[in-house]
């Protein structure tokens, strides 16, 4: 598994909400706004109100590759923006968490396999 750099890191804690792209079986992308969790054993966990009956959920099933951007605009004048592109493999868990009583039982575990970042402090992107 591909780990984060400290800027990375940084950077996702300090975010809530990114894009989840996953494959379909007809071989259609599909992205989404999820709320993201980013876990101490480096990967990243996503959470929902109904995951399970959800078409990425399904999906996922189906096809396990994954890409997560979580993104940000730092200025407009001048242009800055700074992000992180996580590409990985999914793991669909069911049963008791600690994320949130208000999220289903269902959530899906990012092992990140290729990080791309752009645009932190102190990184090379």
């Amino acid at each position: 598994m591909t780990e984060f750099s400290a800027a990375e890191r940084a950077y996702l804690k300090s975010q809530r909400l990114g894009r989840l792209a996953t494959v379909d079986p007809n071989g259609q992308p599909q992205a989404n706004p999820v709320g993201f969790f980013p876990q101490d054993d480096g990967t990243i966990l996503i959470g929902g109100y109904a995951m399970g009956t959800t078409k990425k959920w399904r999906n996922l099933r189906a096809n396990p590759k994954v890409a997560l951007v979580v993104d940000d605009i730092v200025s407009e004048r001048p242009w800055r923006v700074r992000g992180v592109d996580v590409r990985g493999h999914a793991e669909l868990l069911t049963g008791p968490h600690e994320l949130g009583p208000q999220l289903s039982k269902e959530l899906i575990r990012i092992h990140p396999r290729r990080i791309h970042s752009w645009g932190l402090e102190g990184d090379a992107g």
